[in-house]
């Protein structure tokens, strides 16, 4: 077999030889051709950026890096002067963190949202049930609201800052100082904000480059194996930039303008003035500070050439032989401002700005964009400035309007720290929460929906406020039909008034009336022990604890007086339920549940003469006149929906029958928690179990307790007084992030401005105001509302308690 060998072949050194000048010229045109222009031939290269990346940092230049922060509204405009002014100083002092190293860009975008996006929010599935016919009802009222406001406008803020670094490693640990601050001063201002990653900013890109709504379909993983880039899954279909006075982006007809600042003063509702427009809109602050020694050389400068020139006309002015004091009008003006500029910057904290106000207006035709344009430039023109179309500088402007930190405009307007705050990015918060979330009618500001879901805040518990006809009632029943209809929460209803009874029938409910006869709506025996417990009743070991707390407050109410039960009292009975209950507790059998009667038995074999004045008592309830309370549960509670009416109880009754009813539900959140389902509870002239010192300890134990056991109290009355009248009692206010809060009578509005720091301006709204309009309290959030709902429909006659309108078919 013949042997194979590695052949190696010598290479000779090429010849070196010198190119011809033809050769040169061919090379040099070759590379020319290569760099290209500098100027983008496609819609890609038309963005200017150089790279995204995963966390969220992008390479905006070769040594410029960028990162954003998306961060909501809150309440300014409806605020308190003071807290108006703490904003606004705040504001001033989040300017001046940045210095001349950091640009800032704060982009506020207005876009219209796709409608199924919107719509999906509000959908309420149809399901296998009775109440269908409720569900659509409901829903197209939801729509109609919808369309109302502008929730499908989509109003979202960023702010971008960038720093010059010579690698991303460096730029990455300086921005993330930065972010941390960033995060800290609006955390003190009470903003939430949150970094953005990545695909979070492309996404943002994309919705700016296809405002019709198209859908964001991008992933990390897709970069490699294909060869694209993150600009081709954001870049439009094209970019025309050939008219020097618009551009086209796709199908949408767009146009950039700048303000001109002419005005010497300046309005904080100018910018929230033209961020309300129901229009897509882009507006943009590039902020940039100046190095503050080299702002009060500049002044100083500035003082110096105006001092000289003033001194030239009174030269003048001496040799022509008039008086020297009369110098130009202009020259007395910029040297007086001059000073007190420097004067601004050497000791009021004020620092120097160079501000860029750009403006974008898009829209489907050449009429719809020219309206728009004039629209804003009215708000501009009523704070005596300007909005000027960028001319020729369409593209420049356009790329400078998106979230990058890029500021591609020379046209720059110097301002003090003060003024330039005055463009304050805040307005008024929305409430717009997806997934289970409920409706409460329209912000009156906005005219946006309002939806939220109250098992969100830290504590779900509530009140309805509202003098008589503010539309309490109507408020409850429609966010427990809204619950009904979109969860599986059970509902109890604790109702003195009998105003809930064709609602629940409707919805399948059960009806419980609790009268002094015993019979319910059909002339059956219905009747409820007070005595029934749950062997889940309290999460200690031994569930008699509570119980026993409940029956205290029961013998209090029975027994009356100043004083209430005397500590032996107290004694003797917590003794009697402990031997009533064992054999119960031995052996959990419902036949063997002890009553009211069972208890009086035990305290008469105890020996203290308290006990017999507590047996005769209790005589009346248990074999007297009034002894609808000693009988067995005879009803079934497992409906989702119960409502308790003891309107026919009388005065005697009522409030031991809106205490017992309490323990019912007790008894019902419990089991509820073992099953994971949320249980709401309505009250309704909660005042009632307020008025007695132990039924108000009770309730406010509820208030306390409900939270951890899935339980959302919901307390509805007309006297403000009657929850502030102890220190006790307060509590339920102080465990209340959800209040909503109708007309109010002039002695409430007064204890509830003080309680919850509500502004003159936020208080018009509960003032002589009509049923359905009032403030919503949603955690931190405070907004006015107006709920409208539709007279010509089923549910609405089913809501109200007008009496000429309960009666309509």
């Amino acid at each position: 077999m013949a042997e194979r060998k590695t052949m190696t072949r010598a290479v000779k050194n090429p010849v070196k030889r010198k190119l011809t000048r033809a050769e040169k010229k061919e090379i040099a045109a070759v590379i020319q051709a290569a760099k290209g222009d500098g100027k983008p031939r496609t819609a890609q290269q038309t963005i200017p950026y150089l790279q995204m990346y995963p966390d969220g940092i992008c390479r905006v230049t070769e040594k410029k890096y960028s990162k954003s922060l998306v961060f909501e509204d809150i309440n300014y405009q409806l605020a308190q002067a003071d807290d108006k002014t703490a904003i606004f100083e705040n504001w001033c002092d989040f300017l001046n963190y940045f210095d001349a190293s950091v640009s800032v860009q704060l982009s506020f975008i207005n876009q219209g949202a796709r409608k199924e996006k919107a719509q999906a929010a509000i959908e309420i599935p149809a399901q296998d049930d009775a109440f269908n016919s409720i569900r659509r009802e409901y829903a197209d009222m939801l729509k109609n609201q919808l369309e109302k406001g502008n929730n499908g406008l989509e109003k979202c803020k960023y702010i971008t800052f960038s720093i010059e670094a010579d690698n991303l490693a460096a730029a990455k640990a300086r921005l993330s100082r930065i972010e941390t601050d960033v995060l800290n001063n609006f955390k003190v201002l009470g903003v939430t904000a949150r970094p953005m990653n990545g695909q979070e900013r492309l996404n943002v890109l994309h919705g700016i480059f296809h405002p019709e709504g198209e859908p964001f379909r991008f992933s990390w993983d897709w970069l490699v194996p294909s060869g694209l880039t993150t600009k081709d899954f954001i870049a439009p279909s094209s970019f025309r930039f050939g008219d020097g006075r618009t551009f086209r982006m796709g199908r949408k007809l767009g146009a950039v303008s700048f303000l001109e600042i002419l005005a010497p003063e300046l309005n904080d509702r100018m910018l929230s003035d033209i961020l309300d427009l129901e229009n897509g809109i882009i507006v943009n602050l590039h902020i940039r500070s100046i190095d503050q020694s080299e702002a009060i050389k500049t002044i100083k400068r500035k003082i110096t050439d105006l001092d000289k020139m003033k001194i030239e006309e009174q030269k003048k002015a001496v040799r022509s032989g008039y008086d020297m004091d009369i110098i130009p009008s202009d020259l007395a003006t910029f040297g007086s401002e001059a000073k007190n500029l420097l004067q601004d910057l050497q000791s009021r904290n004020e620092r120097m700005f160079l501000l860029t106000f750009l403006v974008v207006n898009m829209a489907d035709t050449k009429r719809k964009l020219d309206n728009d344009i004039f629209a804003t430039a009215g708000f501009a023109q009523k704070n005596n400035c300007a909005l000027t179309r960028l001319d020729y500088l369409q593209e420049a402007g356009f790329m400078s309007s998106i979230p990058l930190g890029e500021n591609l405009i020379p046209i720059q307007r110097g301002l003090t720290t003060s003024s330039t705050a005055i463009f304050i990015p805040f307005i008024t918060q929305e409430l717009f929460q997806r997934g289970a979330a409920l409706y409460y009618g329209l912000n009156a500001l906005s005219n946006n929906m309002i939806l939220c879901d109250r098992k969100q805040l830290k504590n779900p518990n509530g009140l309805i406020l509202g003098t008589p006809g503010s539309g309490k009632s109507f408020a409850a029943k429609r966010e427990m039909t809204n619950a009904f209809l979109i969860t599986d929460d059970d509902i109890i209803i604790c109702d003195p008034e009998a105003e809930y009874f064709s609602l629940v029938q409707r919805l399948g409910g059960q009806v419980i009336r609790l009268s002094p006869a015993g019979k319910g709506m059909d002339g059956k025996p219905q009747y409820v022990n007070p005595m029934d417990i749950n062997l889940n009743y309290s999460e200690d070991d031994n569930p008699l604890a509570l119980k026993s707390d409940f029956i205290l407050s029961l013998c209090e109410l029975v027994i009356g007086g100043k004083e209430g039960l005397q500590p032996v009292e107290k004694t003797v009975i917590d003794r009697a339920v402990r031997n009533v209950y064992r054999p119960f507790l031995a052996d959990p059998d419902p036949a063997k549940m002890p009553i009211l009667g069972d208890l009086y038995n035990e305290l008469l074999k105890q020996p203290e003469p308290e006990a017999a004045r507590i047996a005769a008592a209790l005589e009346l309830y248990v074999s007297g006149s009034l002894n609808v309370f000693n009988h067995r549960t005879n009803v079934e509670l497992s409906n989702r929906l119960v409502c308790f009416d003891i309107k026919q109880l009388g005065k005697q009754l009522k409030k031991l029958g809106m205490l017992i009813v309490q323990d019912q539900v007790w008894n019902r959140v419990t089991v509820n928690r073992a099953e994971k389902k949320a249980t709401r509870y309505y009250m309704d002239e909660f005042h009632l179990l307020l008025k007695e010192e132990q039924t108000a300890a009770y309730s406010v134990e509820i208030w306390k307790r409900f939270r951890k056991w899935g339980g959302i109290p919901t307390a509805i009355t007309q006297n403000v007084k009657d929850l502030l009248s102890s220190r006790e009692v307060e509590n339920i206010f102080e465990n209340s992030d959800f209040v909503l809060m109708l007309n109010q009578a002039q002695g409430d509005r007064a204890i509830l401005a003080k309680q919850l720091n509500i502004s003159p301006q936020q208080m018009k709204y509960v003032t002589h105001t009509e049923a359905g309009e009032g403030l919503i309290f949603y955690g931190n959030v405070v907004l006015p509302f107006i709920d409208r709902f539709p007279t010509d429909t089923e549910l609405y006659c089913l809501l109200t308690t007008k009496p000429e309108e309960v009666s309509k078919p």
